[in-house]
């Protein structure tokens, strides 16, 4: 089963990086085609790692990464780049999953949150 999770996320990782250099070169509608897939395995791989708080915890970081990044995407090729707070709300609540992480795992807490 980790063999399949490991290809699934080098996965994730092949439709991040085409949608980011989509992105980079304005190509507008394949950028914003690949949006979905990419979001749509962050949360695949979400849902499967649930039952381990870190996993599951970073694995969110990741979801509201790229729901920020599609956001900022968006406003850039639509939007005149006026997206840019709604994308830092994304980006900060990725970062608070990962404070999370590390506040649970410094105060010995991470077993009872799971």
């Amino acid at each position: 089963m980790l063999d399949k999770i490991r290809k699934l996320e080098n996965l994730h990782i092949t439709l991040w990086l085409i949608k980011d250099a989509c992105w980079v070169m304005m190509f507008r509608p394949l950028g914003m085609i690949m949006v979905l897939p990419t979001i749509f395995v962050a949360v695949f791989l979400t849902i499967k790692s649930w039952s381990d708080l870190k996993e599951r915890l970073h694995n969110l970081a990741v979801c509201f990464w790229i729901l920020a990044n599609s956001t900022w995407m968006t406003g850039e090729f639509y939007f005149h780049d006026s997206w840019r707070l709604p994308a830092s709300i994304f980006f900060g609540l990725g970062l608070l999953c990962i404070i999370g992480w590390y506040v649970s795992k410094l105060s010995g807490k991470e077993d009872s949150l799971t």
